[in-house]
C-alpha cells in the first residue's frame, strides 16, 4: 500500500515545495542558512521567506513592469493581505505562497500583530519616498523586525503542542537582527533604490560620516543578536549564526567600499566558509562566547 501523501497533506506539502522554490530563486545567502535549519523549522522559515517575498515584489519593480499603477499595486496588496487573514481563519488557501505562510501561522503562533505591521511598511512603499529618522524605524520594525519576530516563533514552536511566549531576550535579538540585515541591503542597495525606485531609506547616507553612522548601528545590532544566538533551540543555531555571519561580513567589506561603489557581495567560497564554520557549531562573528 502507498504512504504517498493525499489531499491537504499532499497539497501543504506542494505549497511548502512553491515556497522553498522561492527562496531559492531570489536569495542565495537566506537559502543557503535555510539548509542548516533542522527539518523541524525550515520549511516554516521558508514559507515566511515567500510570503515577504512576494509582498515585497508587488511594490518594487515586477507589479509596475507588468503595467500596475500605484493605486492598482495598493489594491494587490491589500488582497494579499486579506487572502493571509482568511487562510489562516480557515486554514486554506488556493494560493500556494499564502497557503504555506498561513500554515505556518497556524502552527507557530504568528498573528496579526506582526503580519499588520509588516503590510503597513509594505503600503509605506507605495507613496514614501525619502525617510528620516522616526519613519525608518517605523518602516524597519515593520518591514524587517517582525519578519525576525515571525521566524522567532517558529524556531520556538515549529511542532510544539502550543504555541509559547519568547524570552525577552530574544525578542530583541530577532528584532535587532531583522534591523541589521534590512539597513545592510538599504546600504548594498543606496544607488538602485534612488535611481530606480527614487527612494532614500536612510536620509542621505551617501555622505560619509552618515553612512559610517549607519554602519556602527548596524555592528552594534549584529552584536547584540550575537549575544542571543546561543539560546535558541539547537536545530536553529547554525542557520542563525550564518545569516548573521553573512552580514556581518557583508558590513565588514561596505566599510571597505566607497558609496556609488558597484553592489558589495560575499564571494561563493566565502560564504561555504562562513556556513562550514556555523555548522561546526562555532559562535556567530564577534560574540564573546
Amino acid at each position: 500500500m502507498s504512504n504517498a501523501p493525499t489531499g491537504l497533506e499532499l497539497y501543504s506539502q506542494t505549497a511548502d515545495d512553491v515556497a522553498a522554490a522561492v527562496i531559492s530563486r531570489y536569495s542565495t545567502s537566506f537559502g543557503i542558512a535555510a539548509r542548516l535549519l533542522g527539518p523541524r523549522p525550515r520549511p516554516h522559515v521558508r514559507n515566511i521567506y515567500a510570503l515577504v517575498r512576494v509582498a515585497d515584489e508587488i511594490v518594487d519593480g515586477p507589479a509596475h513592469d507588468a503595467g500596475l499603477d500605484p493605486e492598482r499595486e495598493r489594491a494587490v496588496l491589500d488582497g494579499l493581505e486579506a487572502e493571509v487573514a482568511e487562510a489562516i481563519a480557515s486554514g486554506f488557501s488556493a494560493n500556494l505562497v499564502v497557503h504555506a505562510f498561513a500554515r505556518t501561522a497556524r502552527e507557530c503562533g504568528i498573528g496579526d500583530d506582526l503580519i499588520a505591521p509588516f503590510f503597513a511598511s509594505m503600503r509605506t512603499d507605495l507613496d514614501t519616498t525619502a525617510h528620516d529618522d522616526m519613519s525608518h524605524d517605523a518602516y524597519v520594525y515593520g518591514s524587517a523586525e517582525v519578519v525576525g519576530l515571525m521566524c522567532l516563533q517558529v524556531f520556538l514552536n515549529a511542532g510544539m503542542s502550543a504555541p509559547a511566549k519568547p524570552a525577552a531576550d530574544l525578542v530583541d535579538g530577532a528584532r535587532r537582527l531583522g534591523a541589521a540585515f534590512q539597513d545592510v541591503n538599504f546600504l548594498r542597495d543606496l544607488s538602485d533604490d534612488a535611481d530606480r525606485l527614487g527612494r532614500d531609506y536612510l536620509d542621505g547616507a551617501a555622505d560619509d560620516e552618515r553612512r559610517t553612522a549607519v554602519l556602527d548601528r548596524i555592528d552594534a545590532d549584529l552584536a547584540a543578536a550575537a549575544a542571543v544566538i546561543p539560546h535558541l533551540p539547537p536545530d536553529c543555531r547554525a542557520a542563525v549564526t550564518c545569516a548573521h555571519d553573512l552580514f556581518a561580513e557583508l558590513s565588514r567589506r561596505l566599510r571597505l567600499s566607497p558609496a556609488g561603489a558597484p553592489r558589495v557581495r560575499v564571494p561563493d567560497g566565502v560564504k561555504a566558509t562562513l556556513a562550514a564554520r556555523a555548522l561546526l557549531g562555532r559562535p556567530p562573528k564577534g560574540s564573546r562566547s
